[in-house]
């Protein structure tokens, strides 16, 4: 899925300012992601085209200021650009890299965690529930950001450089971000992120259970009864969410920790693939080459030296 560039405009110069700010905090920092004062939130930094980065990620707002990325779930691609958001709603394995990046002009993204209890309260208050009938959407989409959600970015931003106003202003900033997300063009699938019994927080607690137990085998009815949907309408619901079956989504779980404990534990491929719950260092093999291009020895070398 390809998403556009949006027309120069308001949104575009509202922010280039944001570009400048974000700049600024990070010059001296180098590539990759900052943590800020505000707990909530990163910045992203970039100065060249990147590898992919293969995770788990959990819901986020992410808005590109300057540059070009793409991420992919599943078979699905999502490119995406300055004044350009992307909202995970639910924990999703993805890969995602920058395509568009230079010294001089690096890539800059500004990254908030999203707390399902603060929308929840929010909804409540602008969006009561109204009994229509609930469709599943994708738990993963990019939109066109406004100038009034890079406004609200800005000035979270600003507070930077006046960390004492931080603990009493950046909630209401933030508040003001999952406002804008919910009277926005995606309304319906950040609403679904917080609200009670929806079939987006249904998979999403199934999610919490594969990834709390993604070694041991699994039954798609016991999956279904934990969501209190029926087998086939259960594997509907998750596969419009996530775009894969419950099995596949467990298959990228193992491959990425056991790719985990290669690199960061020096694992061997046979002991990563039975620690991760494969029976068959061959067919590890096999699905790891799939995911990731390349047998896990030569993978993990290759991590090694990036």
């Amino acid at each position: 899925m390809i998403i556009g560039t949006p027309k120069q405009g308001t949104a575009s110069r509202a922010c280039q300012e944001l570009a400048t700010l974000v700049a600024q905090y990070t010059d001296d920092k180098g590539n990759g992601a900052h943590q800020t004062a505000i707990s909530q939130l990163e910045f992203m930094r970039e100065s060249s085209a990147s590898t992919a980065i293969c995770d788990v990620f959990e819901p986020i707002l992410a808005i590109v200021i300057q540059g070009k990325k793409e991420a992919l779930l599943g078979e699905e691609t999502y490119q995406y650009g300055a004044a350009q958001y992307l909202v995970i709603s639910v924990d999703l394995p993805l890969s995602g890299f920058v395509t568009e990046a230079t010294p001089d002009k690096p890539y800059l993204g500004f990254k908030l965690n999203l707390d399902p209890v603060q929308l929840c309260d929010i909804i409540a208050q602008i969006q009561p529930h109204t009994g229509k009938k609930e469709n599943s959407v994708r738990g993963l989409f990019v939109s066109n950001a406004d100038v009034d959600l890079i406004d609200c970015a800005i000035r979270l931003t600003r507070l930077l450089d006046t960390p004492q106003d931080i603990p009493f202003l950046a909630p209401m900033m933030i508040r003001e971000i999952y406002y804008r997300l919910l009277i926005g063009e995606q309304s319906e699938a950040v609403r679904q992120i917080a609200t009670s019994g929806s079939n987006m927080q249904r998979i999403a607690e199934v999610i919490k259970l594969l990834k709390a137990n993604f070694t041991k085998s699994l039954r798609v009815e016991d999956l279904a009864e934990q969501a209190n949907m029926s087998a086939a309408s259960f594997h509907r619901h998750f596969r419009k969410v996530t775009s894969m079956s419950p099995l596949q989504y467990q298959k990228q779980l193992r491959l990425l920790e056991a790719r985990r404990l290669m690199l960061i534990e020096n694992a061997d491929a046979t002991n990563a693939a039975y620690q991760v719950g494969y029976e068959s260092p061959s067919q590890f093999s096999r699905e790891y080459s799939r995911m990731f291009g390349a047998p896990p020895i030569k993978d993990i070398e290759r991590l090694r030296m990036a």
